[in-house]
Formats: structure tokens, C-alpha cells, sequence
């Protein structure tokens, strides 16, 4: 399926539980830098949201995958911009009775920074390896491990074969990650002991700084949660189940 922003193109997959004839919860997973939607880790978190009773929205975002935009000129701005037409989608389709945003690494990030923006439109977040020091990084000059002036930003860099321009580097310094703490939804954190790009002790100090979240490490696991992403999904699906229930006691109608 095919959502817009504005005039830019986001493809997504949509899957849905066997009931369709009542509202579903919606899980909008949202994939990291160089990420896109059909990441192996991102189709078994989907599956285990659908067999919970979950809707699974995944998208490319732009510049990644199949949507639209060039990878060179995604930001986190242009990302944030996407997470808004996606929301407005979920919240004016009807199948929908809620959202809980997901997303890994770079997409961990822009889901806390989208969360505490329309924090009314955002039921909960799961956070897989959020790359949450990305904005900081962008600030010194260190970010993907590159090293250059942060006031004088070359017109492109190059990380990991993919060229960026400036725009990407200057978009994330104007955005501050503790500012995004304010969120007072629940927060699940999934993090794997291996990994080997966000260490584990960022989720655990973000964790101590949101009001209701908490935090689960998974020995063995790498950045992508290549190792084993059933053990992922299931604690992603046993959280999400607690998170609807609860809802459920407040008040059984919609949240939209």
C-alpha cells in the first residue's frame, strides 16, 4: 500500500490479524538508517503483533527502500515529517483503535522524538537499539564514527558507501533527545548485549529518565537482532499485550 506525505510516496505493508471486522491496536514499525520494511527482524516483529490481535504497519521511510526522496537528503526532519502522515493515516482510516509506535536504531530515535511531539496520538513506544545519541554526535562532529567541523559541515559525507548531504547532519543537531523524555506513555526497551553500533547502557539511561518504561537485555543479540528476532518479537508481543489490557481497564473505547 502507498500513504503520502505531502507529495512524497511511502510504501508499506499492512498486516492485519484474521478478525477484520472489529478495530485492531496498530504497531507502526518504523526501520533504522539504511534500514527498510521488509528487514527480516522487522517481518518476525510483525508476525508476533498480528497473532497478538495487532495491526503491523511498516513503511519505508524516505529515501529508503521503495519510497520516495533520495537517501542522500533524508533528516530526521524529513523522517519526523513521514511518522506525521502516517499517524493521520492510522488515525482517520477507521481500522484502527490506537497506535503504539515502534522503531530501530535511527527509527528508535525518531519514534521518541515523534512520541513527545504528539504525545496524544501515541499509546506507547517500543524502542529496539534507539540510536538515541545521534543528535549529540551530530554536534561534535562524530557521528557514524566520522570525524569533521560540526559549524563547518562538508556538503556531503560518506558513511558506509552511502553519501550524505550537510542537510542530514545539520537537521539532527537542532534536536535535543533529553527534550523528548517529557513522553509520559509507556516505554519498552529492547536492547541486545552484543551490539555492536548503540551500546545497551544508552536504553538503560533513557530508560531511568522516561516516567513509566522499562527495559529488557537480551544476551547474545547484535544491533539488527540477527541472532535470534523470535526472542525479540515475543518480548515485544508479551509487552504489548499488558500495555492493551491496561488500556482496556481505563476505558474500552477508541484513543483516537
Amino acid at each position: 500500500m502507498q500513504i503520502l506525505d505531502h507529495d512524497i510516496p511511502l510504501e508499506a505493508i499492512l498486516d492485519l490479524p484474521s478478525d477484520t471486522a472489529k478495530t485492531h491496536p496498530l504497531l507502526l514499525i518504523l526501520h533504522g538508517f539504511t534500514g527498510f520494511k521488509e528487514e527480516a527482524q522487522l517481518a518476525c516483529l510483525a508476525g508476533a503483533a498480528r497473532d497478538a490481535g495487532f495491526a503491523a504497519l511498516r513503511p519505508d521511510l524516505y529515501g529508503h527502500g521503495e519510497s520516495g526522496g533520495a537517501f542522500r537528503d533524508h533528516s530526521l526532519d524529513r523522517w519526523l515529517s513521514n511518522i506525521r502522515a502516517l499517524l493521520s493515516f492510522a488515525e482517520s482510516d477507521g481500522r484502527f483503535s490506537s497506535v503504539i509506535l515502534c522503531g530501530h536504531s535511527q527509527g528508535g530515535l525518531a519514534a521518541l522524538l515523534a512520541a513527545s511531539q504528539q504525545p496524544s496520538s501515541v499509546r506507547g513506544l517500543i524502542l529496539l537499539a534507539p540510536a538515541l545519541r545521534i543528535p549529540e554526535q551530530a554536534r561534535r562532529g562524530t557521528s557514524f564514527g566520522l570525524h569533521f567541523d560540526p559549524e563547518n559541515i562538508p556538503d556531503s559525507l560518506v558513511v558506509w558507501d552511502h553519501v550524505l548531504g550537510r542537510d542530514y547532519f545539520l537537521s539532527a543537531q537542532r534536536f535535543r533527545t533529553e527534550a523528548a523524555y517529557c513522553y509520559e506513555g509507556p516505554v519498552l526497551f529492547l536492547h541486545g548485549l552484543d551490539d555492536e553500533r548503540v551500546p545497551a547502557a544508552v536504553s538503560a539511561d533513557a530508560a531511568k529518565r522516561l516516567k513509566h518504561a522499562q527495559a529488557v537485555f537480551l544476551p547474545g543479540e547484535d544491533h539488527d537482532f540477527g541472532v535470534h528476532p523470535e526472542r525479540m518479537a515475543a518480548e515485544a508481543a508479551a509487552w504489548l499485550a499488558q500495555v492493551i489490557q491496561s488500556a482496556e481497564q481505563v476505558s474500552p473505547e477508541r484513543s483516537f
